[in-house]
């Protein structure tokens, strides 16, 4: 098993579920995050600490998807590790649906 991050990150990206991650696997997009797949121990503590609720296990139904996008992308952004202050349309945009086809930008974020 492991945690990805899906669609509700996008435009939001809470960066409370990096400072808890005991292994560093979260990557920074410019609008999102995303956990590499094979670097995820499967501890779970980056779960409950995403305001967004956009982090979830993989044994979800539907998640495939989920985890080929954050590998995709987990193996050209830089990692993060420090949080950040949500983008400034978090509040506004978290729960939102179709954020992926509507916002989602591929280019990288700063990293740390």
């Amino acid at each position: 098993m492991t945690y990805v991050v899906t669609d509700n990150c996008i435009m939001c990206k809470y960066t409370d579920c990096v400072e808890v991650c005991p292994v560093d696997c979260f990557y920074e997009g410019e609008n999102t995050l995303v956990i590499h797949p094979d670097e995820c121990i499967d501890c779970g503590v980056c779960e409950p600490e995403c305001p967004a609720d956009a982090i979830r296990p993989d044994t979800e139904p539907a998640m495939d998807e989920w985890v080929e996008f954050n590998r995709k992308y987990s193996e050209i952004w830089p990692v993060i590790t420090q949080k950040k202050d949500p983008l400034p349309t978090a509040t506004e945009l978290d729960g939102v649906e179709g954020k992926l086809d509507k916002y989602f930008s591929e280019a990288p974020g700063e990293g740390d």
